[in-house]
């Protein structure tokens, strides 16, 4: 039983993500639970959104808000993130240009969706969860909070400027767009901060309290972690893409996963964070990117953060076992 216990503590990301995966396949493949399914289907919309506001609430008990200001590094991922946006964008537009001509090829490398998916988890912010992680790696929680938020805002500003010139009928505006996802970050990031700061100012002991519980913010995210896999299986069973087509946004996902967190990585050695940098340019926000998805390109598009965020917190896992093998030697 100790063994189990240990075995579930170490790996608890791929846990989350069996539980999620059997969970959602479970009520899909046995009739009998489909009034279940029904029943639960709102009350999961109302844990998902609670358990990550838990999750960021626990972590900013802790955060250290007198070192939340810009440093270089964070102006080293934006650019790295910008270039990356901007190299998609130049593809996306040339498969659409090629895609048009009467030679045009139906390989899947060719089809603009393709392009699409890996672009909603380029262009995406640094995923909420991101100081959560960071902090058990050993890296610096707040500055990372500082850049989750930057990070936010930049996505807030090139998400409407960007995905409206690729999909001009998407018939919504630059403000609105901008608003829209202010007003979700806001709710997921900011309040949480904000609450964190007043508990550690005005209600210093139960903060205190809070911070000390070992792993509860970790385990609350993989409570949301869970929901979200489950979310992602649904998307991938009902879509109307070709298998083909599926497998490749898989594939490259997949590879986009450790092209970002190379380059997160090697930007973070060149300017002294490099556990950081890696998490804030690999580590995403994929419910706003299936979210962006939805709104601006087409629901195939919202596989691509679906698979990301699998792919991620497989590998946060392997990060984590890691930096727990390294510990025990030291020990």
């Amino acid at each position: 039983m100790n063994r189990l216990i240990k075995l579930l503590k170490d790996w608890t990301l791929p846990v989350a993500i069996a539980v999620g995966t059997a969970s959602y396949l479970t009520f899909y493949y046995v009739p009998q639970l489909d009034a279940m399914g029904d029943r639960l289907a709102p009350v999961f919309d109302v844990l998902f959104p609670l358990f990550v506001f838990l999750t960021l609430f626990v972590t900013f008990c802790k955060v250290d808000f007198h070192q939340m200001r810009p440093h270089r590094w964070h102006a080293g991922i934006l650019v790295a993130q910008l270039l990356l946006v901007a190299a998609t964008v130049a593809v996306i537009l040339w498969v659409k240009h090629y895609d048009a001509a009467p030679h045009a090829s139906r390989s899947t490398l060719y089809a603009p969706l393709f392009w699409e998916a890996l672009l909603t988890c380029i262009i995406g912010p640094s995923a909420s969860a991101a100081p959560v992680v960071v902090g058990k790696l050993g890296g610096n929680i707040s500055t990372m909070t500082t850049f989750t938020l930057i990070s936010a805002l930049a996505s807030a500003l090139m998400i409407p400027l960007v995905f409206p010139a690729l999909e001009p009928a998407a018939g919504v505006t630059f403000f609105e767009a901008f608003l829209i996802i202010l007003e979700k970050v806001s709710i997921v990031l900011l309040l949480p901060l904000v609450l964190g700061w007043l508990m550690q100012h005005h209600a210093k002991v139960l903060c205190v309290r809070l911070a000390a519980l070992p792993n509860l913010s970790f385990y609350c995210w993989s409570i949301s972690l869970s929901i979200t896999t489950g979310i992602t299986v649904k998307n991938i069973v009902h879509s109307d893409a070709s298998v083909a087509l599926l497998l490749a946004i898989a594939g490259a996902t997949f590879v986009l996963c450790f092209v970002q967190f190379g380059i997160g990585r090697a930007v973070g050695r060149r300017l002294g964070e490099e556990v950081n940098s890696g998490q804030a340019l690999f580590q995403k926000n994929t419910a706003l990117s299936i979210w962006v998805a939805y709104m601006y390109l087409h629901p195939v598009a919202s596989v691509g953060a679906g698979c990301y965020v699998l792919w991620q917190n497989i590998i946060n896992s392997i990060e984590l076992w890691e930096t727990r093998r390294i510990k025990e030697l030291k020990n």
